[in-house]
């Protein structure tokens, strides 16, 4: 039906609690919901598109198919939520370390790079960097730490650590932490740079991921369909099966580069990640930071929506939830939103709910007539018309 399938992950923006959300002590948590639990925001695209609609914040949609999807997988992190998008569920999830990793593990890390660690404790980023910058530039040592997600993440800055170097090591780590003693997802390359007080992290993050197991984009990239990946994606998929792949500043700088794509000609799909949800304010709970977030997303939106042609679907869905008015900075279990857009539709509506995340792949082999080898998803082309 479709000769271009864009899929735009809004990183963490989830529409309420789970099924389960009792077993990740998440239990009213709702993403979306709260962030627009006032008066104040100012959506009409999305509003159109039907994202508030899915939480009960206004019916006026009169664009596309839209509805929400329960997680199968077994935690509420990026990884679990991207590969499930693409048709993996892993049998059980990566390993969280909320003390610290550890030491026989660090003192195995220190030996094969060859510099001190110190930190090693779970904290955000930009906290760590502060407390412990100093020291590192001092000493030379190493910071790392980790979070609620399985991730273990490394700290450097540019000046005593080049970043290539910090790529190098990060390398090394991983090859170490994603064995099965250890089963860590991801490693995270965080350089920074400033003075004391004034420390600040730069673009030049890295991650780090186990290659995954096989999964929808193989089959699309098998097919010799593009398949181009902007923001993150690359990274989580660990740069397999993709032709292109982009890395992104920003929300902003990832939606100018998706409008890059649209202007091109290729036949295949299109996944952007948009991170700065997630990152910039789920974990550091703010708020007004995330609605002002969703709001500059809604605003220039109409720059990318009105250079799509007729055989273009618009996929929009998220990863996990991370609610700013919840407590801690952990990621929340949550459902996802799905909307489905395309110039050619006759009808719009809403969707019933979803038992995967998988459906939105099995929809996009779906749309390229390839067969569903993994035996996972169900497509939801039919409904879309």
């Amino acid at each position: 039906m479709f000769k271009r399938v864009f899929l735009i992950v809004m990183d963490s923006v989830g529409v309420g609690e789970a099924n389960d959300a009792e077993k990740f002590g998440d239990n009213g948590a709702n993403t979306l919901g709260h962030i627009l639990d006032h008066n104040g925001f100012h959506l009409p695209v999305m509003r159109k598109l039907g994202l508030l609609d899915i939480v009960g914040k206004d019916d006026g949609f009169s664009l596309g198919y839209h509805g929400k999807i329960e997680p199968l997988n077994k935690a509420k992190d990026t990884l679990n939520g991207h590969y499930e998008m693409m048709g993996v569920v892993l049998d059980k999830p990566f390993k969280t370390y909320p003390e610290g990793f550890p030491i026989l593990l660090i003192s195995e890390i220190q030996r094969v790079i060859g510099k001190e660690i110190i930190g090693n404790c779970v904290a955000s980023g930009t906290e760590i960097i502060k407390e412990l910058g100093e020291m590192h530039m001092k000493t030379g040592a190493l910071i790392v730490y980790t979070s609620a997600d399985s991730v273990l993440q490394i700290a450097a800055h540019e000046s005593i650590v080049p970043v290539e170097e910090l790529y190098e090591i990060c390398e090394k780590v991983s090859e170490i932490v994603f064995r099965e003693e250890y089963n860590v997802g991801r490693v995270i390359a965080r350089p920074f740079t400033g003075k004391p007080g004034e420390f600040t992290r730069t673009p030049r993050r890295h991650d780090y991921a186990k290659v995954p197991p096989l999964n929808f984009m193989d089959l699309i990239y098998e097919q010799g369909l593009d398949v181009i990946a902007l923001g993150k994606i690359k990274d989580i998929f660990a740069d397999k099966a993709i032709t292109t792949g982009i890395k992104t500043v920003n929300n902003v700088d990832g939606l100018m580069k998706l409008v890059d794509f649209v202007r091109k000609d290729f036949n295949g799909l299109c996944f952007l990640n948009l991170n700065d949800f997630d990152s910039l304010y789920g974990h550091r709970r703010d708020k007004e930071g995330y609605l002002k977030s969703l709001e500059e997303l809604d605003h220039y939106l109409p720059i990318f929506i009105n250079k799509l042609r007729d055989d273009d679907l618009v996929i929009f869905t998220a990863d996990h939830g991370n609610d700013p008015t919840f407590k801690g900075t952990d990621h929340t279990r949550e459902n996802i939103p799905v909307i489905f857009y395309s110039k050619s539709f006759k009808y719009y509506g809403k969707l019933p709910i979803r038992e995967t995340f998988a459906d939105i792949g099995a929809t996009i082999i779906d749309n390229f007539g390839i067969e569903n080898k993994l035996g996972i998803g169900n497509s939801y082309l039919d409904l879309l018309k």
